[in-house]
């Protein structure tokens, strides 16, 4: 798991439509050897919801991260940090 990110920030800002948000993926082991991938989104400035799926293989967990990413990135997102 050393190769995998810890955390990939998403932000999508537009004024006019008073859109200030965020997305959080992270990618963590769970006690049972397992992987999951913890969402967590809302508006800038608040806890927000969070989601978790867990996975037997770290290369489920990877594409399903990659995924939501992607898919975010066309929507508007921009990566943060």
């Amino acid at each position: 798991m050393d190769d995998m990110p810890e955390q990939i920030h998403l932000h999508r800002i537009d004024p006019t439509l008073n859109m200030h948000r965020f997305y959080t993926l992270t990618i963590q082991q769970t006690l049972f050897g397992e992987v999951s991938v913890v969402r967590n989104w809302g508006r800038i400035g608040t806890h927000g919801q969070a989601m978790i799926q867990t996975f037997n293989h770290v290369d489920d967990a990877m594409r399903v991260l990659q995924r939501i990413r992607n898919s975010k990135l066309r929507r508007g997102y921009c990566a943060v940090g």
